[in-house]
């Protein structure tokens, strides 16, 4: 995630770049949502960033935290181009993306396996392939059809080359949002993040390059943040199983030892 960043929709502070670490989302006493790890205030959020991506954690208790317009209730991972809503405030996460001008490979030769994945509005949840140009629009041929009056019949086109998608304005009045970042024409790669309307959002899936991750937004079980805890829970136990056995089997002589007098 290169150029990772927080931007403030409402444009109440400058963006916030996000490096690895913890970075704390707060409430602060002057009622602004900020988020930094100095920051003092009520704390609203964690924002985490490890080599595995980025993290959502929510304090127990803590409501009204959603991404697109999903609820989280514990943790979630998120990608770029995700819009985090903590206490009535938009957070939109940002991040770089290849330039319009980028080489690609050729066109004719397309794997089905590359796909765009639903994980916002009435496509969530599945997988459209783009082994022939796709026609984003209100129109009625269109392979990603969005039922708005105020949408454009011919919106935009995506077409795969190799294992990139291109992404071609067809004169839309608003443009589209990849990572986060409103664009005309982009270069896609595998998980990168496009958005029409605001709500119907995709993700770029290429299975020899994406790494294994999480279901978007999905909330991580709770079996699953405890695992690391358990597995040395269970480490420890197996390194005091031994001295266990032995003991219980130095009590078995003795009860028998005593049974053994006692009845003399």
């Amino acid at each position: 995630m290169e150029n990772l960043r927080i931007n403030f929709s409402n444009r109440a502070q400058p963006d916030r770049p996000l490096g690895m670490g913890v970075h704390r989302v707060v409430r602060e006493a002057t009622g602004h949502v900020g988020v930094g790890d100095q920051l003092q205030g009520a704390l609203l959020a964690r924002l985490c960033v490890d080599r595995r991506g980025l993290w959502l954690q929510v304090p127990a208790g803590m409501r009204g935290v959603h991404v697109n317009g999903r609820p989280v209730q514990r943790m979630a991972q998120l990608r770029a181009g995700d819009a985090i809503y903590v206490d009535g405030v938009e957070l939109l996460l940002q991040a770089g993306s290849l330039p319009a001008g980028t080489p690609l490979g050729a066109a004719g030769q397309n794997d089905p396996r590359v796909v765009l994945r639903g994980v916002g509005g009435k496509y969530h949840g599945r997988s459209i392939a783009l082994v022939k140009p796709c026609l984003v629009g209100r129109s009625r041929d269109a392979g990603i059809r969005i039922d708005d009056p105020l949408f454009g019949e011919r919106h935009a086109q995506l077409e795969l080359h190799g294992d990139r998608v291109l992404l071609k304005d067809l004169g839309s009045a608003e443009g589209s949002w990849v990572n986060g970042v409103a664009v005309r024409d982009a270069v896609l790669q595998a998980g990168d993040q496009v958005a029409f309307d605001g709500q119907h959002r995709f993700v770029v899936e290429v299975p020899w390059t994406t790494p294994p991750a999480l279901s978007d937004n999905d909330e991580v079980e709770e079996a699953d943040a405890r695992a690391p805890a358990a597995s040395a829970v269970a480490r420890g136990t197996g390194r005091r199983w031994p001295w266990l056995l032995l003991a219980a089997l130095l009590l078995g002589a003795a009860i028998s030892a005593l049974l053994l007098f006692g009845a003399g």
